[in-house]
C-alpha cells in the first residue's frame, strides 16, 4: 500500500519501477510512516492552545486589561441553553455551550448564562470584565436602569449584585443580536 517505498527499497521489480528508483534515488528521498491519529490530535491541541511567549509575558500584564464575555440563550419547549464566548485582552478565546435541565424563560436563561459567565471569570481571577448580552431586560436590571417586578427577576438580580464585589471594574453592555453572533 506503499508504492514510493516499494520502489525505493526494492528497484529490481520492474523495468519502469527501476527507472523511477534511479530518478528518485539521486533526490535522498526517505519514507517514513505517518504516527497515529490519536497522537496527532493531542499534539495539535496542545500546539494550538499553548502560548508561544507565556514565559516571557509578566503574569499580571494580562490583567491589567478587560476581559470580554459574550452571553448569548435560547429557551423552548425542549429545554433551554447558553453560548458564553470569554476573550482575554491577549486575544485568546475561551468558548461554552451549556445546556440547562430545567425549564425557564429567555430572560431567565439569560441571566443563568451572565452568571455563569461570570462564575467562570471568577474562578479565572479576572478583575476586569465587560459582559455584552442582547436582553435587555437583563441589561437595565444589571445596570441599575430598570426595577425588578417579578420575583424570579430579584432573586437573580440579588445574586448577581453579590457577585460584583468579585470584580474590581464590571461592566455590562447590550448589544444587538448581530454583534453577538459567535455566543449565538
Amino acid at each position: 500500500d506503499k508504492p514510493l517505498k516499494q520502489v525505493l527499497a526494492k528497484p529490481d521489480t520492474s523495468s519502469r519501477l527501476m527507472k523511477w528508483s534511479v530518478e528518485l534515488g539521486e533526490y535522498d528521498v526517505k519514507f517514513e510512516s505517518k504516527p497515529a491519529i490519536k497522537s496527532q490530535v493531542l499534539a495539535e491541541f496542545v500546539g494550538d492552545n499553548t502560548p508561544m511567549e507565556c514565559m516571557e509575558e509578566d503574569p499580571s500584564e494580562s490583567k491589567r486589561g478587560i476581559w470580554k464575555l459574550y452571553v448569548d440563550c435560547l429557551s423552548c419547549i425542549s429545554g433551554s441553553g447558553a453560548g458564553l464566548v470569554l476573550m482575554s485582552p491577549d486575544g485568546w478565546t475561551l468558548e461554552y455551550a451549556l445546556r440547562f435541565k430545567f425549564k425557564a424563560t429567555n430572560n431567565e436563561v439569560e441571566w443563568e448564562a451572565l452568571i455563569a459567565g461570570l462564575t467562570i471569570t471568577k474562578h479565572l481571577e479576572v478583575q476586569k470584565v465587560e459582559a455584552s448580552g442582547d436582553s435587555q431586560l437583563v441589561v437595565r436590571l444589571a445596570n441599575g436602569e430598570y426595577e425588578a417586578r417579578e420575583d424570579s427577576m430579584a432573586k437573580y438580580l440579588s445574586h448577581f449584585q453579590s457577585m460584583k464585589s468579585a470584580f474590581k471594574f464590571l461592566r455590562i453592555l447590550k448589544v444587538p443580536r448581530a454583534e453577538n453572533a459567535r455566543a449565538d
